[in-house]
């Protein structure tokens, strides 16, 4: 099968790209070549800014069977690569998010529930407001241009090796570290999350399956919570004598302490309802994700190897200390 890849070098689109390739599959990147651009000797490589693609671009090649689109925030940016490609561009896949949802019922929802739309359609500011309203209208886009067989795909926090946003892998360092570990409330908050590997061997399984869909790529079902996540993780990493003390949501707001401190906590917002997706038309569809401790264990030994900076707006280990003893003393 010849593939196009649309942003295929970095985390998602790098495992997605390494995926087809162990497939079999005849592969084609489109990317700026910024990011990885020495990987994948085996793919053709197309060079250009997506949001200017060049005239004549995909002058000379036969087509592809599929396209996978990594990349798109932008509904303009799904108009111009469909523009751009045509009718050669085969099924289209996009990845989107969980975050199109508007406040979901309740636990469990699933790939039917209301969508966010944006209030000013011109807007392309990308902001913790706009994104998934954004994601939202770049999934019409792509039914609009791409048609029936179109494939969406929304994961929730996607993690494993060479994730550059460092969330789920900041907490697998940090319970590695050991010692006391400051562990936000509220215990029962729900979460998910997706081994980009699995997500990404099951996209290119699903070009086998016929027709169109939109399916949640999700781990675990719900109910599961952030209690839970973190001690797979103390259970997998953490060495003896590791301790979790939970700390209140409000104590750490009215200190400042948000999800760009400790990635993955969200109890204030909307956001916080979107971690309890129902997975089974994915599972039914042939998604199986690995046991979530050997994603904790491989997404370690992957950051020993190739160790990232963690984002400066996370929690130094001095803040996490002042912030236990300031608990310690509220609740005394």
């Amino acid at each position: 099968m010849r593939i196009l890849i649309v942003g295929g070098t970095r985390f998602v689109g790098r495992h997605i790209t390494e995926a087809a390739l162990a497939a079999g599959h005849d592969v084609t990147l489109l990317h700026r070549g910024q990011t990885g651009a020495d990987l994948f000797p085996a793919a053709t490589h197309l060079h250009a800014d997506r949001n200017a693609l060049p005239d004549g671009l995909f002058a000379g090649h036969e087509g592809w069977d599929a396209t996978i689109d990594v990349s798109a925030y932008l509904p303009r940016q799904v108009h111009g690569l469909a523009d751009a490609i045509g009718e050669h561009g085969g099924r289209y896949v996009y990845i989107s998010s969980v975050s199109v949802y508007d406040v979901p019922a309740g636990p469990g929802f699933a790939e039917d529930s209301p969508l966010l739309k944006l209030d000013d359609p011109t807007v392309e500011e990308i902001t913790n407001e706009t994104y998934g309203p954004l994601k939202a209208a770049c999934e019409r886009v792509a039914e609009e241009r791409f048609g029936t067989s179109t494939v969406i795909i929304r994961p929730t926090y996607v993690v494993g090796p060479h994730d550059h946003l460092s969330r789920f892998t900041w907490w697998v360092e940090r319970v590695a570290r050991g010692g006391e570990i400051l562990a936000p409330g509220p215990r029962d908050a729900a979460i998910q999350v997706i081994d980009a590997r699995d997500m990404a061997d099951w996209t290119i399984r699903l070009l086998d399956r016929p027709g169109g869909g939109v399916f949640h790529a999700v781990s675990p079902a719900p109910p599961f919570s952030f209690e839970q996540l973190l001690e797979a993780m103390l259970a997998e990493v953490g060495p003896p004598g590791t301790t979790l003390t939970w700390v209140d949501a409000d104590f750490l707001r009215t200190r400042g302490i948000d999800e760009e401190r400790l990635p993955l906590w969200h109890p204030f917002d909307a956001e916080a309802a979107l971690d309890a997706a129902d997975p089974s038309a994915a599972f039914a569809a042939g998604l199986s994700p690995r046991p979530l401790r050997q994603t904790i264990r491989e997404t370690y030994e992957s950051a020993l190897l190739d160790p990232l900076p963690p984002p400066s707006e996370r929690l130094t280990a001095d803040q996490e200390t002042t912030l236990l003893t300031e608990w310690r003393l509220h609740t005394s």
